[in-house]
């Protein structure tokens, strides 16, 4: 029989535990890549910083039936030639217990025209695909629900709910703070 030291056989599976959860991160696109996704090569992007009032996070949080995290949010604003191609979003939310971070694109007139994975920590197989994200193009901030017309995702439960949270907020923030605006 072999012996092993216990502070050894710690250490060995200390290591592997952060080597195999560690190998689950991906990271997709770098920022500037999300902006060339979002609007195109050559497009003009230029920040939009909201601070929004204590009425204005009430409101959003009542048709997102989402949490606000901060009173201080972020569109990114496409334009070429002057002309608004769009806005977009980057949101970060905890899935289980590692991050996702998602890239989410409303057109000029604030349709959702766009959501892609940017990060993405948790095991693979609980990654939402493209073709889930474009289930919820087009639709109105009611319809962006398991209870209307959006289709869960088996064994990847939480990652649908925190996609959908995200950009049900995102939509919940243009409608507020952007379209009802002069």
């Amino acid at each position: 029989m072999i012996r092993v030291p216990f502070r050894h056989l710690c250490l060995w599976l200390l290591l592997s535990c952060l080597m195999t959860t560690s190998a689950y991160a991906k990271i997709y696109y770098s920022k500037q890549e999300a902006m060339e996704l979002a609007f195109g090569e050559g497009a003009e992007v230029n920040n939009l910083s909201l601070f929004l009032k204590d009425d204005e996070v009430e409101k959003i949080q009542q048709l997102a039936r989402v949490k606000l995290d901060s009173a201080l949010f972020t569109f990114y604003v496409g334009k070429k030639a002057g002309e608004i191609l769009g806005y977009a979003a980057i949101e970060t939310h905890k899935v289980r217990t590692k991050p996702e971070t998602v890239l989410i694109v409303l057109d000029a007139q604030g349709q959702l025209t766009q959501v892609q994975t940017l990060a993405f920590h948790e095991p693979p197989e609980y990654e939402p695909t493209k073709r889930w994200y474009a289930q919820m193009y087009q639709l109105p901030l009611d319809e962006i629900s398991f209870r209307a017309k959006v289709q869960g995702i088996s064994g990847a439960t939480l990652s649908s709910r925190a996609a959908i949270d995200s950009v049900r907020r995102v939509l919940a923030v243009y409608q507020v703070s952007v379209a009802e605006k002069p």
